[in-house]
């Protein structure tokens, strides 16, 4: 088997980035300098001593770092990292991830997210300086994530669940619930922009955005389909970026495997049959917004 000396890179990174270590600690504890450490990030031959050494030190398998069979991913800051590091190669990209997609999402939503997230780290929280760290390090890789989207405009199918919407609207884009009224009120707020928007996108039937908004129950894990030239990935994950965000808790998933892709790609058929969509869709989303306090254009 052949392998990708650029993409272990690409999981060293990743890996790295979510272990809570500075460059040169790792470097330091496996016995090279952090100029070699990023070296090898950027793709050069690792030797499998150097690898074994940094799947023990990351808590994560040799299997894994070299791309052999599932990636499993604690850290939702190697998560993102690696969705970021796929999407800047992907031509195209179904996202079945509530409520809002990221990468369709407003400036407004992208700029509120920080402070969601933040407020979802509870004051009993494990290690929480740890825990607050990694907001900020997830927010510049979202930041990253929308600036590489923005420049290549990959094709990008998106599922919308609209329980979640209902949800999201009517508790509004928050972090924890029994915040104050006048917080609530203003997140309350901040939802409806973000639901106007989209119906907006929808309306506007931008070339290389397609949503469906599905009306039935939909899968509570996210997933996402990412198609390159030669290659398909799926990722599957726990961690959600909306209305009571998870960054804390869970695995995600990270394949090639045809049978997983399969499933989902059927999946997926299934779902857009049945989903809503341009004007229809729409109309849904705007009698939502008038349902929970906005205006029905």
């Amino acid at each position: 088997m052949a392998f990708r000396y650029d993409e272990i890179g690409d999981r060293l990174k990743a890996f790295r980035l979510g272990s809570g270590l500075s460059a040169d600690e790792i470097a330091r504890r496996i016995g090279i300098s952090r100029t070699a450490l990023y070296r090898l990030e950027k793709g050069e031959l690792v030797k499998l001593e150097t690898l074994e050494k940094l799947s023990e030190l990351l808590g994560v398998s040799v299997p894994t770092l070299l791309g052999v069979g599932i990636e499993y991913i604690s850290s939702a800051v190697s998560y993102f990292e690696r969705l970021r590091q796929i999407e800047e190669k992907a031509e195209h990209i179904v996202v079945l991830a509530g409520p809002i997609s990221f990468l369709l999402a407003t400036d407004q939503f992208q700029d509120s997210l920080e402070q969601v997230l933040l407020e979802s780290i509870g004051d009993d929280v494990p290690d929480r300086d740890r825990a607050l760290a990694d907001v900020k390090q997830i927010m510049e890789i979202l930041r990253e994530r929308k600036r590489t989207y923005l420049e290549r405009l990959p094709n990008i199918v998106n599922l919308i669940s609209a329980m979640d919407i209902e949800r999201f609207l009517r508790n509004g884009f928050t972090g924890r619930p029994f915040l104050p009224e006048e917080v609530h009120e203003k997140r309350r707020a901040l939802a409806r922009a973000e639901v106007e928007h989209f119906a907006n996108v929808i309306e506007e039937e931008s070339i290389g955005i397609q949503i469906g908004l599905v009306t039935a129950t939909l899968p509570h894990t996210g997933f996402q389909i990412f198609r390159q030239a030669n290659q398909k990935t799926l990722t599957i994950s726990p961690f959600r970026l909306g209305e009571q965000p998870n960054i804390r808790v869970g695995v995600a998933m990270i394949t090639s495997a045809p049978e997983a892709l399969a499933l989902h790609e059927r999946t997926v058929k299934e779902m857009w049959r049945s989903a809503l969509k341009g004007p229809a869709a729409a109309r849904y989303l705007r009698d939502l917004l008038a349902q929970n306090g906005g205006a029905k254009k």
